[in-house]
């Protein structure tokens, strides 16, 4: 698989406060990685370092060997907070962020509808947020970032506030979507079961500085080979 993001040298201030020291990396078109840590370890910074949201204080980000200057379409956004606008229904909120990308209405509401019938929403387009469960709202909000079809997906903790019957079937459903599109999925989360459940890579960050520690290729048996106990060490020792 080819690069598709690669950070070289990508370092993030706030005043004189690091938020993520000189970092460098790279994303593989079609892989599934997860940035895991502690609350305040950099690893939201990173992703929207990444999204166009955040600019390097030095260093720059790479998307197909361009330098990333803002976001872009390319690009697809999964908050904790599904962010859904309260006054249009699933199907109207899918719609309305694929206004700026100069669709008729009618290429709108197909896209909209396809892409709410792959999380499993088609009997849901016409309700609105306060009448859909916090499951349905991120399966809205996964849809909306799909339907542009972006080149990579970026998700930080996208199902924190779910419940933990809830976040599994999400995990599923993401899997599933991963699994059939073979979009690129960069997922930040600090819980390692997740992260090793989901990803091929698990990228271990620690907190004091912002900065990767490890960077781990995930085995068929996590348990078996050891992984998940040493990424536990290097999260309590580092």
């Amino acid at each position: 698989m080819s690069d598709l993001v690669r950070l070289e040298g990508v370092e993030v201030r706030y005043g004189n406060s690091l938020a993520l020291a000189a970092t460098e990396l790279d994303f593989a078109e079609g892989s599934f990685t997860s940035l895991l840590g502690p609350t305040g370890c950099g690893k939201s910074t990173l992703l929207n370092t990444i999204a166009g949201f955040v600019t390097p204080s030095s260093g720059r980000v790479l998307m197909d060997g361009v330098p990333v200057t803002g976001p872009g379409p390319d690009r697809g956004v999964v908050f904790q907070h599904y962010a859904l606008l309260p006054w249009f229904t699933a199907r109207g909120n899918v719609e309305f962020a694929l206004k700026r990308f100069g669709l008729s209405r009618a290429e709108r509401r197909a896209r909209a509808l396809e892409s709410l019938a792959g999380v499993g929403l088609a009997d849901a387009a016409g309700k609105y947020p306060a009448q859909l469960s916090g499951g349905m709202r991120q399966r809205v909000a996964l849809a909306r970032a799909l339907a542009a079809e972006p080149r990579i997906l970026l998700m930080d903790e996208p199902f924190g506030a779910l419940d933990a019957i809830t976040r599994v079937r999400m995990q599923r459903l993401l899997t599933e979507l991963w699994q059939r599109t073979r979009t690129t999925v960069v997922f930040v989360t600090h819980d390692v079961d997740e992260a090793l459940a989901l990803s091929q890579r698990v990228i271990v960050m620690a907190a004091d500085p912002g900065s990767v520690i490890a960077d781990h290729e995930v085995t068929d048996d996590p348990a078996a080979s050891g992984l998940h106990s040493r990424i536990v060490t290097q999260l309590g020792t580092d």
